[in-house]
């Protein structure tokens, strides 16, 4: 039977063996049940010894140095233990924040009908503003560009301003520029001077239709210190200065603007409209005009349509008929211009108005008001709203004093005419017409 000191040792053990600290009996951690007999005690001994042989067994291998401690004592290294470096866990760590969720980006989705409607309705509006701007810069440029010519009298001999604007639109019959094949191709003869073969008046009021007035080349009219002649001769005295002059004295009316074009200025604006259209009852030749054209309806050319509104012999109207058919012209031509076909092409409104550029010389100093005004008149007399006439005549074969074939006017007429139009009002125009 063991000693005491064998038990003691024996429970030393024991509590090695089961992690239990001395005195844990009386705290209630459970020991090991007491050996209730002799073959149950001489288990647990055996079992003890071979527990505590092989605990020694350990304990000896952790002192015994091994090859390598014995080649570190030989050399005289430290076989001391290392200070291991304190693991993470060893290191009182304080509490971090978790991190922000991560902005996801959002996937690419197709833009909704909404979106879509939006961004068209965007590319519709920029085209229209794109459109409107270079239609209205392209004839504020080719103004710009136009030849000027001094056409104001002295202010001294002037009649008084009237409501609305007064232009007096004028063809020059000029050869100067012209080669030798263009006055072939014109019909434009070797004329030395200048003279105006066409002499048209647009009036348009502040309020109410425009109209445009033809005044006969050879009307009888007095000319400031020259005395009574033909008002075409004006020009060739003291060019547009003195014409408008005339003009003035003979109407009452104070001209706001003045606008010329030559020969070939005229056939280059029709070629650029791509022609004008007449229609023909009979055949019309004119070999001063360089004309010869088949009866029926046609287009017209540059240098056709200028003979077509040139020719007067062999006319039976003579000069009233070439006025006619000049302001049938004119407002095509202003018709054309005015057409959705050529405002909506971008190249056609640029040519076209390139081409009036260098084709028309305008009055020196005009104002872009009476450009608006003007364009306004041609546009209301192209569009039928406005009136097309000629001035009210008493006769168009009369007689001059030296013998000269001249258009004498209805003084009591064109008086009336021209003082309603000095008040700003159309509204009885059509009683003076035909």
């Amino acid at each position: 039977m063991a000693d005491s000191r064998d038990e003691s040792s024996r429970q030393e053990d024991l509590d090695w063996l089961y992690h239990r600290a001395p005195g844990d009996e009386a705290t209630g951690v459970p020991q090991a049940a007491p050996a209730t007999n002799i073959a149950n005690d001489a288990d647990i001994r055996r079992r003890e010894q071979a527990f505590l042989e092989q605990h020694r067994r350990q304990q000896a291998a952790q002192h015994r140095p091994d090859a390598t401690s014995r080649y570190a004592h030989q050399q005289g290294w430290s076989t001391a233990p290392r200070a291991t470096a304190p693991t993470r866990g060893d290191i009182p760590r304080e509490p971090v924040a978790p991190p922000a969720p991560a902005r996801r980006r959002r996937a690419a989705q197709p833009a909704s009908p909404r979106r879509r409607r939006h961004r068209l309705r965007r590319t519709i509006v920029t085209l229209v503003l794109a459109w409107l701007v270079f239609t209205i810069a392209t004839p504020a440029y080719a103004w710009g560009q136009m030849a000027t010519a001094e056409w104001e009298p002295d202010d001294a001999v002037r009649v008084a301003n009237q409501p609305g604007s007064a232009v007096l639109l004028v063809g020059s019959d000029s050869r100067e520029g012209l080669t030798d094949e263009e006055k072939a191709e014109l019909g434009t003869g070797d004329a030395e001077g200048q003279r105006t073969d066409s002499i048209m008046l647009l009036y348009t009021p502040l309020f109410g239709d425009a109209v445009l007035i033809s005044i006969p080349r050879d009307s009888y009219v007095s000319i400031p210190g020259y005395g009574m002649g033909k008002i075409n001769a004006a020009y060739s005295y003291g060019g547009p200065q003195l014409l408008t002059e005339t003009v003035e004295q003979a109407t009452g009316l104070r001209i706001d603007g003045y606008m010329e074009v030559g020969f070939a200025g005229f056939a280059d604006i029709v070629d650029a409209m791509g022609g004008v259209d007449v229609c023909l009852d009979e055949p019309m030749a004119d070999e001063k005009a360089n004309i010869d054209l088949p009866a029926g309806c046609q287009t017209l050319g540059g240098s056709d349509a200028l003979g077509y509104v040139r020719h007067r012999y062999g006319d039976a109207e003579g000069d009233l008929g070439r006025a006619r058919r000049q302001r049938e012209v004119i407002s095509q031509i202003a018709g054309k211009l005015k057409s959705p076909s050529t405002v909506l092409n971008p190249v056609k409104w640029w040519r076209i108005n390139m081409s009036m550029s260098g084709a028309i010389s305008r009055g020196e100093d005009m104002g872009v008001l009476t450009m608006g005004a003007m364009a306004r008149g041609v546009l209301s007399v192209a569009g039928g709203s406005g009136t097309s006439l000629q001035v009210p005549l008493e006769t168009a074969e009369g007689w001059s004093d030296d013998g000269q074939s001249v258009v004498i006017w209805d003084s009591e007429r064109a008086s009336a005419m021209f003082q309603e139009l000095s008040e700003g009002d159309t509204s009885n125009i059509d009683q003076y017409a035909g």
